[in-house]
């Protein structure tokens, strides 16, 4: 988001690579453990608030659509800056709710910059992935206080899967 001069970001829900410790030195192969993908063309774009939610609907759908047969996805797109609580039992439309960008409520008609990476759609370019996180690391030397960004999951109470 810094780099890229933008309000959130979209990342991949990556679930491979090697797990930093506090402390840890993070080296360029440690970085390309989590960003060794063929298409790590980074993004800028412009999104209303209604399109943003509507990135979310259709991701949080593709992976808790209640008809098996179109359920297409592993991981809950990750953010950046974004808050919002994700309801998978509800219907399509009604799974993302109260997002909140700086403590404000996200406003449908309202533009946003959004940096992503790791876009599925064809002939994106951009510059890869870890390139600009190479040139933040070197800027910031030291990373510290990391806020883990995780949106609230609500209606999922009793379900083994969750994590209390």
């Amino acid at each position: 988001m810094q780099n890229k001069g933008a309000d959130i970001a979209f990342s991949p829900g990556v679930r491979w690579g090697t797990s930093l410790l506090p402390g840890d030195t993070i080296t360029f192969e440690r970085m390309m453990d989590q960003m060794a993908l063929t298409y790590p063309a980074t993004t800028l774009n412009s999104f209303s608030g209604e399109q943003i939610k509507t990135i979310l609907e259709d991701v949080a759908d593709n992976i808790f659509n209640p008809d098996p047969y179109y359920q297409q996805g592993g991981d809950m797109v990750r953010v950046g800056g974004l808050q919002y609580t994700v309801s998978p039992n509800e219907p399509m439309g009604k799974r993302i709710n109260n997002m909140v960008l700086k403590g404000k409520p996200v406003e449908a008609g309202k533009t946003y910059k959004v940096a992503g990476w790791a876009s599925v759609q064809e002939g994106v370019q951009g510059e890869p992935i870890w390139d600009v996180v190479a040139g933040y690391l070197r800027e910031q030397k030291v990373i510290k206080g990391v806020k883990v960004n995780v949106p609230q999951v609500t209606g999922m109470q009793g379900n083994p899967g969750m994590a209390g």
